[in-house]
């Protein structure tokens, strides 16, 4: 195994204890020897992992790990992922689990798949789940804590249906890493107890309070030995009976009792609801894309993600600007670029809130979602960006486009981890997965037998627009209807040779909103300005949802900020903790990196 960093003395003791590797019908996962991950908060220097036949970029070594024990194994980058999943539940609850819902992007060497795992609302749902009393849409926090935010959970169907098609070792063998891990013990890591501490709402459910508190009320300290044994046994289940085992029986029951029986905020999710979930296959976004006069084919998840379209354009409308003549200023974005790039993303999210929604219940513009990429159509929104900062952009109307539906107000997104594996056989994926909001809807499920611990569920619902229609009574595409996907961010991305077809980069984070942003930065890097996936995830953080200009907080020197207030931004400086991770093809193998704000790395061979 090949390192570039010297300063994680973890990797090391994730490799010394992981190196043995076992055929792959007697595969024994062994648990590394646990230290701390480097802190969550503020930013820790990373340089990138090289490796030559595979490689594992997760958010917390224990998964990364997990995922690196099945490729030594002889598994797929499916099965892999799926062990990263479930260990990510355990060390990482508050953004993701068998609770949530994620999007994955694969590689088979030939061809590329979008599958679907997102959640859906309860077929009882409305457009009025988040009005309140008052008429009015309810406040997030009131929207989001209980049961009403709950969607079906969609992660462990979908990996499940992934599995049936790209496995090569059995589904129960992946759930170990997992199930090892909750019997015995992990230790805590720093930003699971960062995250805990300014934490309100997680206390007052009486399960999470058992779990992630002492007697005192207190959140376990960074390297605390915390076990789950409830997850444990639900894994067991699912090790044996696949999917069925959460959607269906004694644990679709207690999920359900936990939503419908919430004391304050109770939800609609049903027996029916989780039993009837199925996951879907999608036609990719793929488009073209050229830097550095190399063309290159993007691919991500269409809708109901945001993702890949809002990246497309955004790229797309930079490409017909000056931009491609600029480079960094001392290892940073300058105010020129920033412009460009900032005013490009104001356009892309106003067409992001007019237009996106769940493909099965929003017609795409045009009738075609390719339309919002056609070059044409980006050269032209290009023209509207001046020297002054447009401050707020008005969706465009790509030709053929009957509007039907108002734009959705801005609101807060959250949450989410992001997975990308490569394995020795030619398959890639890049997957993204979350629960929401951080620590998702604040309720745990447990089965009441006397075990420990459990699962988070969710608070998906909430990325849908709490306001049904705009003051004219229009509807918004991504208002909530039963049985609908709400509008993601995610952002899975694989990129490609367009002349080769080879694989150059599996990418993607977690952030809300800003995964766009997180993921297109990356891209940029890598593609426009020749960094290598380490360098470019390090680069500041940046962006704008159409409206201030958002500058990750520290990062940016003080004349950037002035130069483009001058050209009429209102500028903000702020937290942006992306965690990204990436692998790109090397002349000898693969570069993996990862987000030096978050606690993950890379590993391989």
């Amino acid at each position: 195994m090949k390192r570039l960093t010297s300063s994680l003395a973890l990797v090391f003791i994730l490799a010394a204890c992981s190196s043995h590797g076992t055929a792959p019908d007697n595969f024994s996962y062994t648990a590394p020897a646990q230290t701390q991950p480097e802190g969550a908060s503020g930013y820790t220097t990373k340089s990138g992992w090289a490796t030559t036949r595979f490689a594992v970029a997760a958010a917390n070594p224990l998964a990364t790990d997990a995922g690196y024990q099945i490729l030594k194994a002889g598994g797929s980058a499916i099965d892999a992922a799926v062990a990263v999943q479930m260990v990510l539940a355990l060390v990482e609850p508050q953004s993701s689990g068998i609770g949530g819902g994620a999007f994955l992007m694969h590689f088979n060497g030939k061809d590329v798949e979008a599958f679907d795992g997102r959640e859906t609302a309860p077929a009882a749902a409305t457009d009025k789940l988040f009005t309140g009393t008052d008429g009015k849409p309810m406040s997030y926090y009131d929207a989001a804590v209980g049961g009403r935010s709950v969607g079906t959970p969609g992660a462990v169907r979908m990996l499940e249906m992934a599995h049936k098609q790209y496995g090569k070792l059995p589904w129960a063998q992946l759930l170990q890493p997992a199930i090892t891990l909750a019997e015995n013990g992990f230790n805590v890591s720093a930003r699971f107890h960062t995250l805990l501490v300014p934490e309100v709402h997680l206390k007052k459910d009486p399960v999470a309070l058992a779990y992630f508190y002492d007697s005192q009320g207190q959140p376990w300290p960074a390297g605390h030995l915390l076990k789950n044994p409830e997850l444990a046994a639900v894994l067991r289940l699912i090790a044996t009976d696949g999917s069925k085992a959460l959607l269906e029986g004694e644990v679709a029951q207690a999920i359900v009792d936990k939503v419908q029986k919430h004391p304050g905020n109770p939800g609609l999710l049903t027996l029916t609801d989780l039993a009837g979930y199925q996951p879907q296959k999608r036609a990719p976004i793929c488009h073209d894309y050229r830097a550095l006069n190399k063309d290159y084919r993007l691919c991500g998840m269409p809708p109901p993600s945001s993702g890949a379209i809002a990246i497309g354009q955004i790229l797309g409308i930079l490409y017909n600007t000056k931009a491609a003549t600029l480079q960094p200023e001392n290892g940073l974005p300058g105010p020129d670029w920033l412009h460009l790039y900032t005013e490009a993303s104001r356009l892309a999210y106003a067409d992001r809130a007019q237009y996106l929604g769940d493909p099965d219940y929003v017609q795409a513009p045009a009738g075609n979602w390719m339309s919002l990429l056609d070059p044409a159509y980006l050269a032209g929104r290009a023209k509207l960006i001046g020297a002054q900062s447009m401050k707020s952009a008005a969706p465009g109307k790509p030709p053929g486009t009957q509007t039907s539906h108002a734009p959705m107000p801005q609101q807060d997104e959250y949450g989410t981890s992001h997975i990308s594996i490569v394995d020795p056989y030619g398959n890639a994926i890049a997957m993204t997965t979350t629960i929401e909001n951080v620590w998702g809807s604040r309720q745990m499920v447990n089965r009441g037998k006397g075990l420990a611990g459990g699962f988070l569920l969710n608070n998906e619902l909430t990325d849908f627009s709490f306001s049904p229609t705009d003051a004219a009574g229009t509807p918004i595409a991504n208002r909530v209807q039963g049985g609908k996907r709400p509008r993601s961010s995610m952002a899975p991305t694989l990129v490609f040779d367009k002349a080769t077809g080879q694989l150059v980069m599996t990418t993607g984070s977690p952030g809300g909103a800003v995964i766009i942003h997180y993921t297109a930065k990356t891209l940029y890097g890598v593609l426009n300005w020749g960094l290598n996936v380490q360098q470019a995830i390090n680069l500041p953080n940046f962006g704008s949802l159409n409206g201030p200009t958002l500058l990750e907080k520290g990062r940016f020197p003080a004349a950037t900020m002035q130069a483009l207030r001058a050209r009429g931004h209102e500028v903000r400086e702020q937290d942006m903790s992306s965690g990204l991770q990436g692998i790109q093809r090397t002349a000898s193998g693969f570069f993996g990196g990862a987000d030096p704000r978050r606690e993950g790395i890379v590993m391989g061979d």
